[in-house]
């Protein structure tokens, strides 16, 4: 007890950065998910062809080597970024790529008279998918964007190979400082099972918001 309450102060100040990190990336992620998926579905061919190529080659090529790109390969063409930003970005990318297909596939599931009810009600292309379309499709997404974004937790740890003091890095630093590997690898776990748990808890609190307001949409 004495060694963990020793180790707990010091991988805190991991752990903020990784929740920082996490959520950041996850919401900007979520953004670049929706203009992805949706640009998918566009009638812009250059649109299509943009967000194809943005969701292959992302999903096509590892995390660890785009983190490595984006902090080590871009300041040779001279741009620098700091840690920070380099895995904020990657992680955004990354997990933006995963969840565009998922946004594509949930609006091509809505029910087609949905689409053909808007039509008939003249509405355009754009109000039937924001007003129509993307608040069914949204409860949809909703178990797997939960997924990904405790996938994307979980990639996370991949930061600290690019200096940033994360949990993992964190813990790293302690083991090699302490050689206590059991009990710090078994609280950096316990704190990575905690944040998952929160984050899953989360989503199903936000997917029971979203499904009644598209029920009450739905009754209007």
């Amino acid at each position: 007890m004495d060694t963990l309450s020793k180790l707990l102060p010091s991988l805190l100040q991991g752990l903020e950065v990784t929740v920082w990190i996490t959520l950041a990336s996850t919401l900007i992620g979520a953004l670049l998910s929706f203009a992805a998926g949706i640009a998918k579905i566009s009638r812009s061919r250059v649109l299509r062809l943009l967000a194809g190529l943005y969701i292959e080659v992302f999903r096509g090529t590892s995390l660890l080597v785009q983190l490595f790109w984006l902090y080590y390969a871009l300041p040779v063409i001279g741009l620098r970024l700091s840690p920070e930003v380099a895995g904020v970005a990657g992680l955004s990318l990354n997990i933006g790529a995963y969840g565009a297909e998922v946004v594509r596939g949930a609006i091509l599931a809505v029910d087609p008279g949905q689409y053909e009810a808007a039509t008939a009600l003249n509405f355009t292309p754009r109000q039937s998918l924001w007003r129509i379309l993307l608040p069914q499709a949204v409860v949809e997404m909703m178990p797997t964007f939960a997924n990904l974004a405790i996938q994307n937790l979980k990639d996370s740890a991949l930061v600290s190979l690019i200096s940033l003091v994360d949990l993992t890095f964190k813990a790293e630093q302690l083991r090699n400082l302490t050689l206590e590997t059991v009990p710090i690898l078994g609280l950096t776990l316990l704190l990575y099972f905690v944040l998952a748990l929160l984050i899953a808890s989360g989503m199903r609190f936000l997917e029971r918001r979203l499904a009644l307001a598209a029920g009450r949409e739905g009754t209007r």
